[in-house]
């Protein structure tokens, strides 16, 4: 595989979206120290409960996220998955903040996630469908020129 036709807006995503993952874990320890919870305590304050939950939600979430993103990128377009994540990860990050001030708080950034993750499924979905066509029965829906 030669350089340009590696993945490389897919990968730049995924380590994004690790690296925000890890942020936020970092996170929930420094509301552990704040609130004076020792692992592997999770419950406490509401404010840390929910700072918990809300990375815990995100890891929840995270092989899905990783298999739409790369499903999407290989069998739709590589540059609107990676958008499509960037979209995703704003959301995770809006999730987060606001689950940690409230409950009510996280709406914004769990619709957010889920128009992005949807978005990114029925692109996929379409590719997917689109290749099988193509390379099980010979169907091509539409002609690719080159």
């Amino acid at each position: 595989m030669t350089t340009t036709e590696q993945p490389v807006l897919l990968a730049a995503v995924s380590l994004l979206s690790a690296l925000l993952m890890g942020f936020q874990a970092r996170r929930v320890g420094w509301s552990r120290m704040k609130h004076k919870i020792m692992p592997p305590a999770v419950t406490g304050p509401p404010e840390f409960e929910r700072t918990f939950r809300a990375h815990q939600n995100g890891v929840e979430f995270f092989p899905t996220f990783q298999v739409v993103l790369w499903t999407c990128g290989l069998f739709g377009n590589e540059a609107l998955a990676a958008l499509g994540g960037l979209v995703y990860i704003a959301g995770r990050e809006m999730y987060f903040t606001g689950y940690a001030k409230s409950a009510r708080g996280r709406l914004p950034g769990f619709y957010l996630t889920i128009c992005a993750l949807l978005a990114m499924a029925l692109t996929a979905a379409t590719g997917i469908i689109l290749s099988l066509l193509d390379k099980y029965l010979n169907i091509q829906i539409f002609s690719r020129s080159i």
